[in-house]
């Protein structure tokens, strides 16, 4: 049976004209991508291994590191089970806002102000197009303290030993991480790690021999980045401009993984003499991985250009795509004709 409030706000919105309803609707729309829009976004996302548990990570636009709250709650209370969801309706329901992993009753008197209102406190943010809740990574050392001080103090139901048991697994986890990381820095290996990693990635995308000449860039590319540009195009000339080449640069290599750029001009430098580069920096790219990357960004780059009436049109649906974008590059005006001939790809 329908509470009273509710039957009231029926028969309010029953005598909503059609127009008073779209309009409505409209502005709670308009209300909800503004919020949409404020949250941070994720800029980097992985998955934290403790022992057998696996917690999604994330780093924020804003620079905050989260784990999500979905990948806390399998690690301490396992499979989301039936009364992990009846804990979670009547959380929502009572306006609670404590998360189901440490929301049971025999825990309350464990909970202090300072992690209710520190770790505890949720983070909103974006993944995509889904809007997802985490919170700062010190919460699982904290709320697994929680529930091991429970189980001390003898406040847990027989039911919830497995739970305390899976957050003293996850303490020990993270005690061998943290030990990881600080033999690691202590001996420098951090530094040479991820050094390392940098080379298993330049490996992937950057052949050790030069492979032969094929045409990489499709005169669609070229066409229609002179159109939004305002500049003629020449059908079937190789001509490239400087400036062009520092788009492509901006637009294309840039885009692939850190660091593969800068070692792309360093195996193949601009000769003094002719002011050009001998090679093409896609024929030092390997096939599977480098050559893969590199179309599919052709593909995108092109497909913002041709949907692009202007430059300006197109920097802003680029910047979109790419955050943060090429920066100083869209803020020059637009040259009358790309005369300069000099380095290009």
């Amino acid at each position: 049976m329908a509470k009273p409030q509710s039957r009231g706000g029926e028969a309010r919105a029953q005598a909503l004209s059609p127009e008073d309803r779209r309009r409505i609707a409209s502005e709670g729309g308009r209300a909800r991508a503004q919020v949409l829009a404020s949250l941070p976004k994720v800029e980097f996302a992985g998955v934290l291994a403790l022992g057998e548990s696996s917690i999604p990570c994330a780093v924020l636009s804003d620079g905050r590191r989260v784990l999500s709250e979905t990948g806390i709650t399998e690690a301490i209370l396992g499979s989301r089970s039936g009364a992990s969801k009846r804990l979670k309706r009547a959380q929502k329901g009572s306006g609670g806002h404590l998360p189901i992993f440490i929301a049971p009753g025999q825990l309350a008197s464990f909970i202090d102000d300072e992690l209710t209102n520190g770790p505890l406190r949720p983070i909103e943010y974006q993944d995509g197009r889904r809007t997802v809740i985490g919170y700062d990574p010190r919460v699982l050392r904290a709320v697994c303290e929680v529930w091991l001080r429970a189980r001390e103090a003898g406040a847990l139901q027989k039911q919830q030993f497995d739970k305390a048991q899976r957050a003293e697994t996850l303490m020990r986890a993270l005690a061998d991480v943290g030990l990881i990381a600080l033999v690691d820095e202590a001996t420098g290996y951090q530094r040479f790690r991820a050094r390392d990693e940098l080379q298993q990635i330049l490996a992937a995308y950057i052949a050790p021999e030069l492979l032969p000449w094929a045409k990489r860039f499709p005169d669609v590319f070229y066409e229609e980045l002179h159109r939004v540009r305002g500049w003629k195009y020449e059908p079937g000339s190789n001509a490239r401009t400087a400036y062009i080449g520092k788009l492509t640069n901006s637009l294309i290599y840039e885009q692939l993984p850190p660091g593969v750029l800068q070692e792309l001009k360093t195996k193949n430098p601009v000769n003094p003499a002719t002011k050009r580069r001998r090679h093409t920096h896609h024929q030092l790219l390997t096939e599977d991985i480098g050559h893969s990357h590199l179309e599919k960004q052709i593909v995108s780059v092109t497909t913002l250009l041709r949907i692009s009436d202007n430059w300006k049109e197109f920097a802003r649906l680029f910047g979109k795509a790419f955050p943060p974008g090429p920066g100083d590059l869209f803020a020059l005006p637009p040259p009358d004709e790309p005369s300069d001939l000099g380095a290009g790809k």
